[in-house]
Protein backbone atom coordinates (compact mmCIF):
# COMPACT_ATOMS: atom_id res chain seq x y z
CA UNK A 1 0.00 0.00 0.00
CA UNK A 2 1.63 3.11 -0.92
CA UNK A 3 2.15 6.63 1.07
CA UNK A 4 -0.38 8.19 -0.44
CA UNK A 5 -2.79 5.65 0.08
CA UNK A 6 -1.99 5.50 3.72
CA UNK A 7 -2.41 9.26 4.21
CA UNK A 8 -5.80 9.54 2.39
CA UNK A 9 -7.29 6.41 4.63
CA UNK A 10 -5.69 8.04 7.18
CA UNK A 11 -7.22 11.43 6.70
CA UNK A 12 -10.54 9.81 6.22
CA UNK A 13 -10.88 7.95 9.63
CA UNK A 14 -9.69 11.50 11.27
CA UNK A 15 -12.63 13.19 9.16
CA UNK A 16 -15.11 10.47 10.18
CA UNK A 17 -14.36 10.81 13.69
CA UNK A 18 -14.34 14.46 14.17
CA UNK A 19 -17.60 15.20 12.31
CA UNK A 20 -20.23 14.74 14.61
CA UNK A 21 -23.14 15.15 12.80
CA UNK A 22 -24.02 12.43 10.31
CA UNK A 23 -26.27 13.08 7.01
CA UNK A 24 -29.31 11.58 6.90
CA UNK A 25 -29.84 12.06 -14.80
CA UNK A 26 -30.56 14.33 -19.32
CA UNK A 27 -27.24 16.94 -19.98
CA UNK A 28 -28.51 20.22 -19.33
CA UNK A 29 -28.07 22.45 -23.16
CA UNK A 30 -27.67 25.61 -21.60
CA UNK A 31 -25.01 26.70 -18.96
CA UNK A 32 -27.13 28.49 -17.26
CA UNK A 33 -26.28 32.12 -15.99
CA UNK A 34 -22.36 32.61 -15.83
CA UNK A 35 -21.47 33.10 -11.95
CA UNK A 36 -18.65 35.54 -12.67
CA UNK A 37 -14.83 34.70 -12.23
CA UNK A 38 -13.96 35.25 -8.22
CA UNK A 39 -15.87 31.81 -7.84
CA UNK A 40 -12.87 29.90 -9.18
CA UNK A 41 -10.80 31.53 -6.55
CA UNK A 42 -13.52 30.95 -3.82
CA UNK A 43 -13.55 26.99 -4.72
CA UNK A 44 -9.67 26.74 -5.53
CA UNK A 45 -9.23 28.50 -2.22
CA UNK A 46 -11.88 26.95 -0.23
CA UNK A 47 -11.15 23.33 -1.68
CA UNK A 48 -9.03 22.77 -4.23
CA UNK A 49 -5.80 23.48 -2.75
CA UNK A 50 -6.35 20.08 -0.10
CA UNK A 51 -5.70 17.24 -2.40
CA UNK A 52 -5.67 14.87 0.16
CA UNK A 53 -8.72 16.05 1.84
CA UNK A 54 -11.26 15.97 -0.97
CA UNK A 55 -9.59 12.35 -2.37
CA UNK A 56 -10.72 11.47 2.09
CA UNK A 57 -14.46 13.41 1.44
CA UNK A 58 -14.92 11.19 -1.75
CA UNK A 59 -14.05 8.28 -0.19
CA UNK A 60 -16.51 9.03 2.65
CA UNK A 61 -19.20 10.22 0.89
CA UNK A 62 -18.99 8.78 -2.26
CA UNK A 63 -17.62 10.48 -6.31
CA UNK A 64 -18.89 10.55 -9.24
CA UNK A 65 -16.97 10.07 -12.80
CA UNK A 66 -17.56 10.74 -16.62
CA UNK A 67 -21.40 11.57 -17.71
CA UNK A 68 -22.75 11.39 -14.38
CA UNK A 69 -21.41 14.45 -12.91
CA UNK A 70 -22.93 15.94 -15.33
CA UNK A 71 -26.35 14.46 -15.34
CA UNK A 72 -25.92 14.94 -11.59
CA UNK A 73 -25.64 18.40 -11.64
CA UNK A 74 -28.87 18.42 -13.78
CA UNK A 75 -30.88 17.30 -11.75
CA UNK A 76 -29.62 18.82 -8.53
CA UNK A 77 -30.11 22.11 -10.41
CA UNK A 78 -33.69 20.97 -11.21
CA UNK A 79 -34.13 20.45 -7.77
CA UNK A 80 -33.02 23.20 -6.08
CA UNK A 81 -34.59 25.17 -8.76
CA UNK A 82 -37.98 23.46 -7.70
CA UNK A 83 -38.07 23.67 -4.40
CA UNK A 84 -36.72 27.23 -4.07
CA UNK A 85 -39.09 28.42 -6.72
CA UNK A 86 -41.22 31.93 -5.25
CA UNK A 87 -37.75 32.49 -2.29
CA UNK A 88 -36.09 34.99 -4.22
CA UNK A 89 -32.99 32.44 -4.30
CA UNK A 90 -31.22 32.67 -7.53
CA UNK A 91 -29.78 29.62 -8.66
CA UNK A 92 -26.74 29.82 -11.32
CA UNK A 93 -24.79 27.84 -13.17
CA UNK A 94 -21.53 27.73 -14.72
CA UNK A 95 -20.35 24.21 -15.83
CA UNK A 96 -21.22 21.78 -13.59
CA UNK A 97 -20.95 24.42 -9.93
CA UNK A 98 -23.77 25.87 -8.76
CA UNK A 99 -24.02 29.30 -6.65
CA UNK A 100 -27.03 30.08 -4.65
CA UNK A 101 -27.59 33.59 -4.61
CA UNK A 102 -29.54 34.69 -1.19
CA UNK A 103 -31.62 37.55 -1.26
CA UNK A 104 -29.76 40.17 1.20
CA UNK A 105 -33.17 41.33 2.99
CA UNK A 106 -32.86 38.04 4.51
CA UNK A 107 -29.69 37.28 5.85
CA UNK A 108 -28.17 39.60 7.71
CA UNK A 109 -28.76 43.27 9.44
CA UNK A 110 -26.26 45.88 10.11
CA UNK A 111 -23.12 44.93 12.28
CA UNK A 112 -24.27 41.13 12.65
CA UNK A 113 -23.58 37.35 12.30
CA UNK A 114 -27.38 35.79 13.42
CA UNK A 115 -29.38 34.40 10.93
CA UNK A 116 -32.69 36.53 10.66
CA UNK A 117 -35.91 34.45 11.42
CA UNK A 118 -36.73 35.22 7.56
CA UNK A 119 -34.04 32.86 6.17
CA UNK A 120 -35.00 29.38 8.21
CA UNK A 121 -37.35 28.30 5.48
CA UNK A 122 -35.01 29.17 2.63
CA UNK A 123 -31.99 27.49 4.30
CA UNK A 124 -34.56 23.97 5.45
CA UNK A 125 -35.17 23.68 1.66
CA UNK A 126 -31.54 23.88 0.74
CA UNK A 127 -30.84 21.19 3.21
CA UNK A 128 -33.76 19.22 2.13
CA UNK A 129 -31.81 19.07 -1.52
CA UNK A 130 -29.21 19.11 -0.57
CA UNK A 131 -29.29 16.15 1.92
CA UNK A 132 -30.45 14.15 -1.58
CA UNK A 133 -28.02 15.00 -3.48
CA UNK A 134 -25.38 14.29 -1.54
CA UNK A 135 -22.20 14.12 -3.64
CA UNK A 136 -21.03 17.83 -2.98
CA UNK A 137 -18.88 19.70 -1.20
CA UNK A 138 -20.83 23.56 -0.39
CA UNK A 139 -18.57 26.68 0.62
CA UNK A 140 -20.19 29.03 2.02
CA UNK A 141 -18.98 32.20 1.92
CA UNK A 142 -20.01 35.33 3.81
CA UNK A 143 -19.58 38.94 2.77
CA UNK A 144 -20.13 42.60 4.58
CA UNK A 145 -20.54 46.13 3.30
CA UNK A 146 -17.73 48.70 3.47
CA UNK A 147 -18.53 50.09 6.14
CA UNK A 148 -16.14 49.83 9.20
CA UNK A 149 -12.79 48.37 9.77
CA UNK A 150 -11.59 46.12 6.88
CA UNK A 151 -10.18 43.37 9.90
CA UNK A 152 -13.69 43.63 11.49
CA UNK A 153 -15.50 43.27 8.42
CA UNK A 154 -13.45 39.97 7.56
CA UNK A 155 -14.05 38.61 10.67
CA UNK A 156 -17.97 39.38 10.68
CA UNK A 157 -17.88 37.82 7.41
CA UNK A 158 -16.84 34.41 8.52
CA UNK A 159 -18.95 34.58 11.51
CA UNK A 160 -22.01 34.81 9.08
CA UNK A 161 -20.46 32.31 7.06
CA UNK A 162 -20.26 30.20 10.14
CA UNK A 163 -23.93 30.48 11.31
CA UNK A 164 -25.08 29.43 7.89
CA UNK A 165 -22.69 26.21 8.03
CA UNK A 166 -23.83 25.68 11.74
CA UNK A 167 -27.74 25.80 10.62
CA UNK A 168 -27.12 23.86 8.14
CA UNK A 169 -25.49 21.20 9.54
CA UNK A 170 -28.75 21.18 12.28
CA UNK A 171 -30.87 20.03 9.68
CA UNK A 172 -28.78 17.09 9.15
CA UNK A 173 -26.25 17.99 6.47
CA UNK A 174 -22.78 16.24 7.12
CA UNK A 175 -20.11 18.88 8.20
CA UNK A 176 -16.84 17.10 6.50
CA UNK A 177 -19.10 18.51 2.59
CA UNK A 178 -19.22 21.78 4.44
CA UNK A 179 -16.49 24.59 4.15
CA UNK A 180 -16.69 28.44 4.97
CA UNK A 181 -14.74 31.62 4.05
CA UNK A 182 -15.24 35.64 4.47
CA UNK A 183 -14.79 37.58 1.84
CA UNK A 184 -15.73 40.90 3.77
CA UNK A 185 -16.24 44.03 1.32
CA UNK A 186 -14.52 42.21 -1.08
CA UNK A 187 -16.39 41.22 -4.46
CA UNK A 188 -19.28 43.29 -3.41
CA UNK A 189 -22.71 42.43 -5.40
CA UNK A 190 -23.15 46.02 -6.45
CA UNK A 191 -21.06 49.39 -5.59
CA UNK A 192 -21.33 50.62 -2.02
CA UNK A 193 -22.82 53.70 -3.08
CA UNK A 194 -25.94 54.04 -1.02
CA UNK A 195 -27.84 51.91 1.82
CA UNK A 196 -29.83 50.38 -0.12
CA UNK A 197 -26.64 48.49 -1.56
CA UNK A 198 -24.73 48.24 0.98
CA UNK A 199 -27.55 45.91 2.56
CA UNK A 200 -27.66 44.01 -0.45
CA UNK A 201 -23.60 43.43 -0.08
CA UNK A 202 -23.98 41.62 3.19
CA UNK A 203 -24.90 38.24 2.60
CA UNK A 204 -23.99 35.02 2.07
CA UNK A 205 -23.48 32.56 -1.37
CA UNK A 206 -23.17 28.71 -1.53
CA UNK A 207 -21.06 27.26 -3.80
CA UNK A 208 -22.01 23.72 -4.89
CA UNK A 209 -19.69 21.73 -6.58
CA UNK A 210 -19.57 17.84 -7.50
CA UNK A 211 -16.96 15.56 -5.38
CA UNK A 212 -15.52 13.64 -8.39
CA UNK A 213 -12.85 10.59 -8.92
Amino acid sequence: MNSTRLAVMALCSALVLTGCAVAPENQNTAKGAAIGAGVGAVLGKATGNHKNKRLAIGAAIGALAGAAVGRYMDNQEMALRDQLSGTGVKVHRDGNILRLEIPSQITFQVNRSDIQPQLYPVLNDVAKVLGEYDKTLLVITGYTDDTGPYDYNMQLSGKRADSVKQYLMAQGLNPIRLETQGMGPNSPAVPNTSESNRAMNRRVEIHIEPVTQ
